[in-house]
């Protein structure tokens, strides 16, 4: 983004102002760069930020939605990598509407788009929020119920092995063949009881017969 560009500057100076703890004057910035926007591309920017202070979970979704709309009427290069963080977001306003089925649809499709996103610490960050977002939406399965079983009793050399893949999993081939992979050391450790172990390797078998 142009950082000469007014919309661009306003919303700096919100993101200063958030950062400092001064919600009400990163507010009214956000607001002021809506209100000078002149454009589909300066107001999808704007809406952004400016979903990110609102007091209710629908005007946040309602935000949200603006700067989708926003993007698909600009339609070219400059918005491409907005549309994961993008999915992220409306995604994360259904969830806290209580529409995982809504929130899930939003993550996966977020998933698609994650390798418009240039590398860097904001796509691992964005990666993070689209892999935590399709596990609290897609129901408690038997991994997910293993798993708060060893956090209940600190089973870290498990975990340790295990969360890196699971919390990265975004569905692709790649990322179930690292979770099977982090799933079969740990079940060739033996560091679990025998019905964790049972269960592990219940879970390994769904898992690859899924993969294939």
């Amino acid at each position: 983004m142009d950082p000469d560009n007014p919309v661009v500057r306003l919303c700096v100076q919100g993101m200063a102002a958030e950062a400092e703890g001064r919600a009400d004057d990163a507010r009214a910035r956000f607001r002021q760069a809506w209100d000078v926007a002149t454009d589909d591309y300066e107001k999808c920017v704007a809406a952004h930020y400016l979903a990110r202070h609102q007091p209710t979970p629908e005007e946040t979704l309602r935000w949200n939605q603006e700067c989708w709309d926003r993007a698909d009427a600009v339609g070219d290069d400059r918005v491409r990598g907005f549309y994961a963080s993008l999915h992220v977001n409306m995604g994360s306003a259904y969830r806290a509407l209580g529409d995982p089925t809504a929130a899930h649809r939003h993550f996966v499709r977020a998933a698609a788009h994650i390798g418009d996103v240039p590398p860097g610490a904001y796509a691992d960050w964005t990666r993070f929020g689209i892999a935590d977002g399709l596990c609290t939406t897609r129901g408690d399965g038997p991994l997910a119920v293993l798993l708060h079983r060893l956090c209940a009793r600190g089973e870290l050399r498990a975990l340790g092995v295990i969360l890196p893949p699971y919390l990265g999993d975004l569905g692709t081939a790649e990322d179930r063949e690292r979770l099977v992979t982090a799933l079969s050391m740990v079940h060739a450790a033996r560091w679990l009881a025998d019905d964790e172990q049972q269960a592990l390797g219940a879970v390994i078998s769904e898992l690859m017969g899924v993969s294939r």
